[in-house]
């Protein structure tokens, strides 16, 4: 044997597994997670199982998203087992995923109501986001020692949470951003009705140390807005407008890849099955004489300066919320130059203006320090958003 060409060979090797290595952890890692399971039922309504229905509509967002080679998919559970809510978040947090996603069904005594809506981790006082809260919360009870693994926190009080939830206000603006690209693909894409994006004190996103949102797909004690998330066709277009948000999200703050394509329901498939008018009240998904035609994704940039017409430009995100803020230094922590970009009801607050990346570099950590330690740089060019690597090829 020539052992003259070993240390090459084992240099190539070495190089192989490290390459190999980085490429793995370069996947975004998306963890899910179905609300409830086996004893749990979570809302029963018209013979309708939250836990059911939510397990069915994971496992085909997972579906799709796994067919992404730049996707990598964790789930909470994949069979009808109850998981305890801390455990939901460890497993998330254990794979180190980028984002969580916790899917469930609405109730209420109210058959009337209907819409969807999608919650981040926050210390809303509002009494209908804790009530929303408290009802999730409460499964702790179901679980063995809940007294000492929750210790000092009240299901019946969801505000008991709150005092615990300051060390993880780094993952808000995150949180929001991704709630938002799932309520305006459920407008846009499936003509639900939106409750809005949320924040409410639950358990199960409390413990998860990333990006992280709870989406309530629907009604299920609304008979039509239930007969459609019971439907194998209706859990495929919700599905599929939650696996189109969570890649738009990919694409916006990881920037695209190959395979990072969004899927419209009308592409996947030209029919919708009718319901069954004897068992339900006859009703279709999408009214269309009142579905509002979607316009060509073309997001709304802030107004640029003269230095944004051409080139490469690059801006700090500081934070994204529902809210519309002054621009002035008093809302941003002493921060001046800020800009914003509305993209449906998401308001993306972005602070300096700069065609140097080393220049963007110090504007980011200035507003760490500022207590923005959740932002990151964007970039444009030629006035368009783009990713920070396709700005500095120029």
């Amino acid at each position: 044997m020539n052992y003259i060409n070993c240390p090459k060979i084992l240099y190539l090797v070495g190089l192989f597994i490290i390459s190999n290595t980085i490429y793995c952890q370069s996947k975004f890692k998306v963890a899910l997670d179905a609300g409830h399971g086996d004893h749990d039922y979570g809302a029963v309504y018209h013979g309708h199982i939250e836990k059911n229905i939510a397990l069915a509509v994971v496992l085909k967002v997972g579906k799709i998203l796994e067919k992404n080679p730049n996707v990598d998919v964790v789930y909470t559970r994949k069979t009808d087992v109850f998981i305890d809510l801390i455990e939901r978040a460890n497993i998330a947090n254990r794979a180190d995923a980028n984002i969580f996603v916790s899917i469930h069904c609405n109730a209420n005594k109210n058959t009337a109501a209907c819409g969807t809506e999608t919650y981040v981790m926050g210390m809303s006082k509002n009494a209908s986001n804790l009530e929303a809260a408290k009802k999730e919360n409460e499964v702790i009870t179901m679980e063995k020692d809940y007294k000492q693994k929750y210790e000092g926190y009240d299901p019946k009080s969801p505000e008991s949470i709150i005092g615990l939830t300051m060390i993880q206000e780094e993952y808000l603006e995150s949180s929001i951003a991704l709630a938002g690209n799932i309520q305006n693909r459920f407008i846009d894409e499936l003509g639900k009705k939106s409750r809005g994006v949320k924040q409410a004190p639950f358990m199960v996103l409390h413990k998860a140390y990333m990006p992280r949102v709870l989406i309530e797909m629907g009604f299920i004690s609304n008979p039509e807005e239930g007969a459609i998330l019971d439907s194998e066709e209706g859990q495929q277009d919700i599905a599929q407008a939650i696996a189109n948000a969570i890649i738009a999200y990919k694409k916006e703050f990881y920037g695209a890849g190959e395979g990072d394509n969004i899927v419209k329901p009308s592409q996947r498939m030209e029919f919708k099955p009718v319901i069954d008018s004897a068992k339900t009240p006859t009703t279709t998904k999408v009214d269309s004489k009142t579905q509002s035609v979607k316009k060509p994704e073309t997001k709304a940039e802030p107004k640029q300066d003269s230095a944004d017409a051409v080139g490469s430009i690059f801006k700090v995100q500081l934070s994204a919320s529902v809210k519309k803020l002054e621009l002035v230094p008093s809302n941003f922590n002493g921060l001046s130059n800020i800009s914003v970009s509305s993209d449906g009801n998401l308001n993306k607050y972005m602070y300096g203006n700069t065609s140097n990346y080393e220049e963007a570099k110090r504007l980011l950590s200035e507003a760490k320090t500022k207590g923005y330690s959740s932002a990151f740089i964007i970039a444009f060019k030629n006035g368009k958003k783009v990713s920070v690597q396709e700005a500095l090829k120029q």
